[in-house]
C-alpha cells in the first residue's frame, strides 16, 4: 500500500448533510443540485453528487442562510455517482458559526475512544 502526503492544513472534519450545489457548465448555463456533504474543513469540503463537474469549476454551496463559494479540485467517479472536492475562495472560511451540518464528527475523537490508555 503506497501512502500519498497529505497536504491539508486544517482539520478534515466527517459530516453528513443534503446541501445545494450550484455552477455554470461550458456553455454559461447555470445549473444547480442537490448533493451529500461528505466532508468540511476551514478551507474545503467534499460532496456526492450524481453528476461529474470538472476540475477548475467555480461552485457554490448553499447551505441554509450561507454560501460558500470555491473551485473543484478533484471529480472522481464513485459508487454513487462522483465525489467532488472544493478548495473555497480564500475570501471563504467555514467554520461552526456559519454553518453547523446535522451531522458531525472529528474522526480524532475516535481515536481517544479506541485508546483505553487515553481515558483518565
Amino acid at each position: 500500500m503506497q501512502l500519498t502526503d497529505e497536504r491539508r492544513t486544517h482539520i478534515r472534519l466527517l459530516c453528513s448533510e443534503l446541501i445545494e450545489i450550484a455552477w455554470s457548465d461550458t456553455s454559461g448555463r447555470q445549473i444547480r443540485r442537490i448533493a451529500n456533504l461528505e466532508d468540511i474543513s476551514a478551507s474545503g469540503f467534499s460532496f456526492q453528487i450524481e453528476k461529474s463537474i470538472p476540475a477548475g469549476t467555480a461552485v457554490s454551496m448553499l447551505c441554509r442562510m450561507n454560501t460558500l463559494t470555491g473551485m473543484v479540485r478533484y471529480c472522481r467517479s464513485c459508487e454513487m455517482g462522483y465525489l467532488v472536492g472544493i478548495e473555497l475562495d480564500k475570501a471563504y472560511e467555514w467554520s461552526v458559526q456559519l454553518f453547523r451540518p446535522k451531522h458531525l464528527l472529528n474522526p480524532s475523537d475516535l481515536v481517544s475512544y479506541a485508546n483505553p490508555l487515553s481515558c483518565g
